[in-house]
């Protein structure tokens, strides 16, 4: 069977040992999991009441509510300046990793090859596998701040003529790394001469973006010269509303690259929930900017505290700061020789702290570490990390 060559996500296990332990009354801290420590809004949890109350609880369109659809092509033209058929070109899903996955399906095949970017989230090339197609790593440099450059994107795709798709994450999981519009242009034109070569740009942390500077804020793949017709957007609701278990996400693309993942759903899944389906069009309608703002701020001010701890610790390396995301992602392979996995195990049997190796992002010798949880939790957890490696972990 296929899933015999599918690896099972390192996030997802640590997380799971985690959760065991708890149950067994093992108190822990855990920076693993990349979830808001903040509610929803209250008018998503208002609209998400009502749906129940007025018993919207039916199946929708495979492709979601008008209204949800609808919003979305809204915001993304009030926001991002690209024009979406709600109709015809907007396909919501259960979570935006179904999005990811449809989108990897409706263009990929056996024979084909896709293009990630390194370090990645765990689950592109174990999708990009389960297609049957192979997965090609591209690796970036942590002077970068791991940021793809064109040199390496045209290598590859000289290297390799059989690249179907390149899957772009940006903000990026696991390093928290933001490609300019500038840089986004530059591998636009590197793509218009390989015609044949599609786009997955996810950009479910476009939201969470702490560069004030006009030109480091986030701008969309499909907004760059002759990208629209070959980009599928993805995005969701999970990270800037913190609505993570109500499992709604969107791909926006054009009509025939829509209408592909459309079938896909609805031979797996048919339609995401229609409660959530609700409290989605109420978090792009009826939820303030300065809310959303406001919370991008509390998560600022917990990514410097982060960040000047771990550049206070000894032989833990942080280049270039993230300037996107929850996520930062160190260099700690002056510790146990590299083996980021031992690290993390140990770590988390002796001072009950969780988080993820690197190397299950394509980075070894690192650690992602989440700060989207509470201040406290946060000082905690670098106490931790920094009494364990001062305890001759060399």
């Amino acid at each position: 069977p296929m899933v015999l060559n599918v690896k099972i996500s390192k996030t997802v296990e640590i997380f799971s040992l985690v959760k065991q332990m708890e149950a067994d009354g093992i108190d822990v801290t855990s920076l693993c999991v990349g979830e808001p420590d903040f509610p929803p809004p209250q008018a998503v949890l208002d609209a998400a009441s009502r749906a129940i109350s007025d018993c919207d609880t039916r199946y929708t369109a495979v492709t979601g509510t008008a209204a949800l659809r609808q919003a979305i092509a809204d915001d993304l033209n009030r926001r991002k300046g690209l024009t979406y058929d709600p109709q015809t070109e907007v396909v919501v899903g259960n979570g935006a990793k179904q999005c990811v996955y449809q989108g990897v399906l409706a263009t990929c095949g056996p024979l084909d090859s896709v293009v990630i970017p390194a370090p990645y989230w765990p689950s592109y090339p174990e999708m990009v596998s389960l297609t049957g197609a192979t997965p090609i790593i591209l690796e970036t440099k942590e002077e970068d701040g791991y940021l793809v450059t064109p040199e390496a994107l045209r290598e590859v795709l000289e290297e390799n003529d059989d690249v179907k798709l390149l899957i772009l994450c940006n903000p990026s999981n696991p390093t928290g790394g933001v490609h300019t519009e500038k840089r986004l242009r530059e591998l636009a034109d590197v793509l218009d001469e390989y015609p044949n070569v599609a786009v997955l740009a996810d950009e479910i942390y476009e939201r969470l973006v702490y560069n004030d500077e006009p030109e480091g804020r986030h701008v969309s793949f499909a907004s760059m010269p002759n990208m629209f017709h070959r980009t599928m957007t993805v995005n969701g609701f999970s990270k800037a509303y913190a609505m993570t278990g109500m499992r709604l996400g969107y791909l926006a693309a054009p009509a025939r690259l829509a209408k592909a993942t459309t079938t896909i759903q609805s031979q797996l899944t048919s339609c995401a929930g229609s409660i959530s389906q609700a409290a989605g069009v109420a978090a792009l309608e009826d939820v303030a900017e300065e809310e959303l703002e406001a919370n991008v701020s509390i998560m600022r001010g917990k990514r410097d505290y982060v960040v000047d701890r771990l550049r206070s610790m000894p032989n833990v390396n942080l280049v270039v700061p993230p300037t996107g995301a929850f996520y930062v992602l160190p260099d700690v392979s002056a510790y146990y020789d590299g083996d980021d996995v031992a690290l993390c195990l140990d770590l988390l049997k002796s001072k009950r702290l969780a988080l993820v190796p690197g190397s299950s992002f394509g980075a070894p010798g690192t650690v992602r570490i989440s700060y989207a949880t509470s201040m406290e939790e946060l000082e905690l957890a670098m106490n931790k990390l920094e009494e364990f490696l001062a305890e001759d972990n060399f």
